[in-house]
């Protein structure tokens, strides 16, 4: 990591050589300097929302599953996205075990 000779900001490859973002200062890539450039990457991943038959013990409450009518279901909460973000809401059917989630 390096930082700016001009402003002390940290300086960011742009092109093969490091460009300040604060002030504009470029400096040139030295032949002996090696580079280190993180590359990240998110893959897709699946989000399991109940493994087995944990449903049991859940708390209930009444709401209307879309797929047989039922107006009872469990619920749970999960987070999901990043900590600063509300939870997901969960609910399975009490009747024919279907699953749907709800944002705020």
């Amino acid at each position: 990591m390096e930082f700016c000779p001009e402003c002390k900001s940290m300086m960011f490859p742009s092109g093969g050589s490091l460009k300040c973002r604060k002030c504009g200062y470029v400096k040139g890539k030295q032949a002996d300097s090696e580079a280190l450039v993180s590359v990240a990457s998110r893959e897709k991943r699946d989000v399991t929302v109940l493994e087995g038959n944990v449903d049991q013990g859940l708390p209930t409450t009444s709401v209307r599953c879309e797929e047989c009518g039922n107006n009872i279901a469990y619920w749970w909460l999960r987070q999901l996205r990043s900590a600063d973000e509300s939870e997901t809401r969960f609910f399975k059917c009490t009747k024919c075990g279907c699953t749907w989630r709800e944002y705020d």
